[in-house]
């Protein structure tokens, strides 16, 4: 079958590779779409902390079963979603309902091969109903489910006042089920067209440049007091050591991104605010249900976050002058027929 395969940074590959064999417990899936996110080109660009080469890329899935064991719960044809985290179920973390930060998880598209080919094996524990939702929907649950994990970790309420740094996709996947909790909601970007849209998807979101005039801008809107939450989804280290000024006394600072390097902070700054610093890994199974029933009710503008398209002969093109020229860009869909 047909795969797309980064061997090496800098280069994407279409290669045949054999069909998988599926295990007792597994589903064998048809994929038939994959969203291509940040991860995907930071591996292409050599810039992933957890990865080695050569990998087939793709963790943001939807497919079709082909085949799975006598009794499940899902019969050949019937879409679904693919948790693309696969975790031990026996660690500390799984035990405590945590498997999206198992000690040794492994993502498919990362730690293991993804799902940029024709078809895949995986526990039917990681299979989600499509619940109606569309093969484009489907595909987009998994990286807006971080977004309503993250919302969820920072414990965001109506009335709050929130700051999301990082209008690209996980940002604005942050953006959008923090305005469903209820809450008011900056967002700050350094380029202007990607920040006006995403306020349009995260309807009722208000802008802040990420200029020289962005902490007098948020002074303003605070009555100088900070954000009851902050979350940066930038991956920027600079934009994350500024985010602790940001936070109110009292509030949360979330970070969602991920970067390579040592983060600081002022300690007295940090203990003056008795600041709550928390890490957003991935998604659990609820957080794909939240994304489902958003969807679901008609509040995610599925037309405004799919902006890009390919297939998988001409991504292996389409993926690297992607990751060079990314004006417009908010999600790219590949599609396998």
């Amino acid at each position: 079958m047909n795969s797309v395969v980064c061997p090496r940074p800098g280069e994407l590959e279409l290669r045949r590779i054999a069909r998988p064999v599926r295990a007792d417990t597994e589903v064998r899936v048809r994929i038939r779409r994959v969203g291509i996110c940040g991860t995907d080109f930071h591996i292409f660009e050599g810039k992933h902390p957890y990865l080695s080469y050569p990998r087939i890329i793709g963790h943001e899935l939807a497919a079709e079963v082909i085949e799975a064991p006598t009794g499940s719960a899902y019969s050949p044809g019937e879409h679904v979603i693919i948790n693309p985290y696969l975790s031990c179920g026996a660690c500390r973390a799984c035990r405590a309902g945590k498997p999206n930060c198992c000690t040794s998880i492994a993502v498919l598209g990362v730690h293991r091969d993804g799902g940029m080919c024709e078809e895949i094996c995986v526990p039917e524990g990681n299979l989600v109903p499509s619940s109606g939702l569309s093969l484009d929907a489907c595909a987009t649950v998994e990286f807006l489910a971080i977004g309503a994990h993250a919302v969820r970790r920072g414990e965001v309420g109506a009335g709050d006042l929130v700051l999301i740094a990082g209008a690209g996709p996980i940002g604005l996947g942050v953006a959008i089920f923090a305005r469903l909790a209820g809450a008011t909601v900056f967002i700050l970007d350094l380029d202007a067209a990607r920040l006006t849209e995403a306020c349009a998807i995260a309807e009722g979101c208000q802008p802040i440049a990420a200029d020289a005039a962005a902490d007098a801008a948020i002074r303003d809107v605070t009555d100088g007091d900070g954000f009851e939450a902050v979350f940066d989804a930038t991956g920027n280290l600079a934009s994350i050591q500024a985010g602790f000024a940001r936070v109110a006394h009292g509030g949360r600072y979330v970070l969602v991104s991920v970067v390579n390097e040592m983060v600081t902070f002022s300690d007295p700054e940090f203990h003056k605010r008795e600041m709550a610093l928390i890490g957003s890994r991935n998604a659990t199974s609820a957080d794909f249900a939240t994304v489902i029933a958003a969807y679901n009710a008609g509040h995610i503008p599925l037309d405004r976050i799919i902006t890009h398209r390919s297939d998988l002969a001409r991504v292996a093109e389409d993926l690297p002058r992607w990751s060079r020229e990314k004006t417009g860009l908010i999600k790219a869909l590949v599609s396998i027929d």
